[in-house]
C-alpha cells in the first residue's frame, strides 16, 4: 500500500488557498442529494454537521449521549489557540505554524499544520459571531493568555470553560439545522461497525442505546469525529463514554491507524487518592499561566506543611531547568520532570500504595502580586472544582497535581483532504492522527476540531462528492446485511459467556499494563512483557467475562464490555508502535534514547515517518506502512525550551 498525503506543493503560505480553489465543486442545487453521515457531536463533528446542514446536505448526525452539547468537548478548559497577535509581541500564521511543529518533535506533516495556523484565526471570528464570551480586556478587545511550548499569549479563552462555551456554539449552529430539516440527529444511538462496499464507505450499522434495536444507515460519505482513545488506559480525563470503537471497527474494516503510541500525558491533573478510582480530574493548563510548579529540595520535608518550607528549601525544578519557558514548557517535558522527582522521592501529598505522587502548583505569590480578586476572576471555577474534589482551598495551599493521560495524537491515518485509506471514509479531529505529532500543545485539540469541521471538511467533502459515481445501494445489500449480522454476533457473544469477571475489573487490569509499560516512559523490555501479557488477558476476556442484563434494553454493562473489547486489541497495537519506534520523541520517550540533559533524543534518520498500521486478520500481526516525513520550512533541530 503506497500511502499519498495529496500534500500541495509550492509556498507553504499558499497551500491550501490554492489547493481549495482546485478542488471539485458540488451545485448548490444538487447537494441535497447527498446523504452524509457524521458521527460524533463534539467540537468537530458538530461544527462538521452544522456546516454541511447549512451547505444544504442531508446529513444523518450520530452520538452515544443523550444530547450533542453533552459531548466530552464540553470539558476542555484553557483555550484555543489563534494567530491574531492581538497582545502584538511578535506572533503570527508562521509562528504558530513553526512552535506546532516543534512542539511535536518534528513528527507531524508540514502542510497540514500550516493549514491549522492559517484557519486558526478565521476560527476566533467565527465563534465571536456565534456568540461565544472569549474574554476580553478591560477596552473591550478579546484577552488572551499563554500556555505550554509558546513564547506568546495567543490563547483565547472564557475563564476556565471554553471548551464548554465553543461547544454551545456549534451546538447552537446544529441545532438551527435540525430544525431546518437539513440535519436528523440520532442521540443515545453508538456506533458498532463500518459498512464497506466494493472498497468505499457507504455507512455505519449502529445500536441504540435503549431499546438495543441494531440498525443499518447508509450514505454517501461517512465522517467519523469520535474523539480519541485515552480511556485505554482506564484512569484518564476523558469522560467515562469516551471509546475507541467507532475508529477501531473502522481500522478492521481496513483504515490504517497511525502513531498509535502517541499519547498525551497532562502534566496538571488532580492526583489519584486511591485505587478504587474509575477516572481521573484536569485542573487546566492555563493554570501553569500564574501557578508557580515546585517540590522540597529535601526528601525529609515532602510530609510537611508546605507553608512551613522556606522558600530556600523549594526547588522549582521547571524555573531552573528551563530558564526560557519556566512553568510554560510543553506537556510532555512537565509530565516526565513531575515523574522523575517523585521518583527521586520528594513527591508531595499523602502516600498511595506507599509513594507520594504529587507536585505543587502554588499561586502565592501570584495573588500577593495580582490580588484574590484577579486571580478568582480567572480561575475561580477551576479553583472551585478543585476544592470540592480535595477538600482544599487552593487559594490558601497549593494544588497538589500529578500527570495522568489526557489526548491521543494517533489515530486513523487520513491525507491532506482528512480522508482515510478507505474511500469516502473522512476522520476529523482528535480522531485522525494528523496535526500534532509526537505531542500536542495545550490549546490546540479546540482549534483542530473547529478546523477540520467548520473549515475543512466542507470543501473536501464536496471535492469527493462531485468527482465519485456510487451505486444506489439499499438494506438489502449483501455487504449491508453481512456487517449487521456480524454486530448481532459480537453482542450475542459478550451476553452469553457466563463468566466471572465484570468489564472494569478487565479493564482496570489492562489500564495498569499499558500505563506502567506503555505510559510516561517505555523501554523495550517493558514493552515486549505487555505485549506478551495482553493477549492473555484478551483470551481470559473472551472466555470468562460476565456481562448482565440482556441486548434488548438499557445495558451500560454490555456497552462496557463492547468498548472495552476494543481497546483490548488497541492496547496491543500501542505497546507494538512504541516498541518498533525505536527512538525518543515528544510524549514517546523511550529510556534507551536519551540526550545528556535527559530530553527525548530523536533518531530522523531511521524514524523520520508517519507509522501507519494496517490490520492483517491477526491482531498481533499487523503490517506496518510508513508515510515519509519531510520538512522544506521549519529545520528539525534537537528541541530545547531552556
Amino acid at each position: 500500500m503506497q500511502l499519498d498525503s495529496k500534500a500541495p506543493s509550492g509556498p507553504i503560505e499558499t497551500r491550501w488557498d490554492r489547493h481549495r480553489f482546485e478542488m471539485k465543486l458540488v451545485n448548490p442545487a444538487n447537494r441535497r442529494k447527498f446523504r452524509v453521515i457524521v458521527v460524533g457531536t463534539g467540537l468537530a463533528g458538530g461544527a462538521g454537521a452544522a456546516s454541511l446542514g447549512e451547505m444544504g446536505y442531508n446529513v444523518l448526525s450520530f452520538c452515544y449521549q443523550d444530547s450533542p452539547r453533552r459531548a466530552h468537548s464540553i470539558a476542555a478548559q484553557g483555550g484555543i489557540n489563534a494567530a491574531k497577535n492581538y497582545q502584538n509581541d511578535g506572533d503570527s500564521v508562521f509562528r504558530l505554524f513553526y512552535d506546532t511543529v516543534k512542539g511535536g518533535d518534528f513528527r507531524s506533516r508540514e502542510s497540514n499544520v500550516h493549514r491549522l495556523a492559517q484557519v486558526s484565526v478565521n476560527i476566533i471570528d467565527q465563534c465571536v459571531a456565534q456568540g461565544v464570551p472569549f474574554a476580553r480586556e478591560y477596552g473591550g478587545l478579546l484577552d488572551n493568555r499563554s500556555f505550554g511550548g509558546a513564547q506568546v499569549s495567543r490563547t483565547f479563552y472564557a475563564r476556565g470553560q471554553t471548551g464548554q462555551q465553543l461547544l454551545l456554539g456549534a451546538y447552537q449552529a446544529l441545532e438551527r439545522q435540525v430544525e431546518s430539516g437539513s440535519v436528523k440527529m440520532n442521540a443515545r444511538t453508538e456506533m458498532m461497525d463500518l459498512i464497506v462496499i466494493d472498497g468505499v464507505a457507504r455507512g455505519i450499522v449502529t445500536r441504540d442505546m435503549v431499546s438495543g434495536k441494531i440498525e443499518a444507515h447508509l450514505a454517501d460519505a461517512v465522517v467519523l469525529a469520535t474523539g480519541g482513545y485515552g480511556n485505554a488506559f482506564f484512569l484518564s480525563t476523558n469522560a467515562k463514554g469516551c471509546n475507541t470503537t467507532a475508529i477501531w471497527r473502522a481500522h478492521r474494516r481496513g483504515a490504517l491507524f497511525a502513531n498509535p503510541c502517541f499519547t498525551q500525558i497532562h502534566p496538571t491533573c488532580i492526583p489519584p487518592s486511591g485505587d478504587y478510582q474509575s477516572k481521573l480530574t484536569l485542573m487546566s493548563e492555563s493554570l501553569r499561566n500564574d501557578g508557580r510548579v515546585w517540590v522540597p529540595k529535601s526528601a525529609d520535608d515532602c510530609g510537611k506543611d508546605p507553608s512551613s518550607i522556606p522558600e530556600k528549601d523549594r526547588d522549582y525544578y521547571l524555573e531552573r531547568l528551563y530558564p526560557s519557558f519556566g512553568n510554560l514548557v510543553p506537556r510532555d517535558i512537565a509530565s516526565r520532570r513531575a515523574k522523575e522527582v517523585c521518583d527521586d522521592g520528594r513527591g508531595v501529598g499523602p502516600k498511595v500504595e506507599g509513594v507520594r505522587r504529587g507536585v505543587y502548583l502554588d499561586f502565592r505569590d501570584s495573588i500577593k502580586r495580582l490580588g484574590e480578586k484577579v486571580v478568582r476572576e480567572r480561575y475561580g471555577n477551576l479553583f472551585d472544582m478543585y476544592e470540592r474534589i480535595t477538600g482544599e482551598n487552593p487559594y490558601k495551599v497549593p494544588m497538589r497535581i500529578y500527570p495522568a493521560t489526557h489526548y491521543t495524537m494517533g489515530g486513523l491515518w487520513v491525507d491532506y483532504n482528512l480522508m482515510s485509506t478507505i474511500p469516502g471514509l473522512f476522520v476529523a479531529g482528535e480522531a485522525n492522527f494528523s496535526d500534532h505529532g509526537a505531542n500536542r500543545l495545550g490549546a490546540s485539540a479546540l482549534m483542530q476540531g473547529l478546523s477540520d469541521g467548520y473549515f475543512v471538511l466542507p470543501y473536501v467533502l464536496g471535492n469527493y462528492l462531485a468527482q465519485t459515481k456510487l451505486e444506489k445501494i439499499d438494506d438489502g445489500h449483501a455487504e449491508v446485511k453481512k456487517t449487521v449480522a456480524e454486530v448481532q454476533e459480537r453482542i450475542d457473544k459478550l451476553l452469553s459467556m457466563g463468566g466471572k469477571r465484570t468489564p472494569d475489573s478487565f479493564h482496570r487490569e489492562l489500564g495498569a499494563l499499558i500505563w506502567d509499560n506503555c505510559g510516561m516512559a517505555r523501554n523495550g523490555k517493558n514493552l515486549q512483557k505487555a505485549i506478551d501479557r495482553i493477549p492473555e488477558l484478551r483470551a481470559e476476556f473472551w472466555s470468562n467475562l460476565l456481562v448482565t442484563g440482556g441486548g434488548e434494553e438499557l445495558n451500560q454493562t454490555l456497552e462496557k464490555a463492547g468498548r472495552l473489547a476494543d481497546f483490548m486489541e488497541l492496547g496491543e497495537l500501542m505497546c507494538r508502535d512504541a516498541l518498533a519506534r525505536d527512538e525518543s520523541c515528544g510524549c514517546h520517550f523511550r529510556e534507551e534514547h536519551v540526550t545528556a540533559e535527559g530530553e527525548a533524543q530523536r533518531e530522523d534518520d531511521q524514524f523520520m515517518h508517519v507509522a501507519a498500521w494496517e490490520y492483517s486478520g491477526d491482531v498481533s500481526k499487523p503490517t506496518l506502512h510508513k508515510e515519509k516525513l519531510e520538512y522544506e520550512f521549519v529545520k528539525p533541530s534537537q528541541r530545547s525550551y531552556k
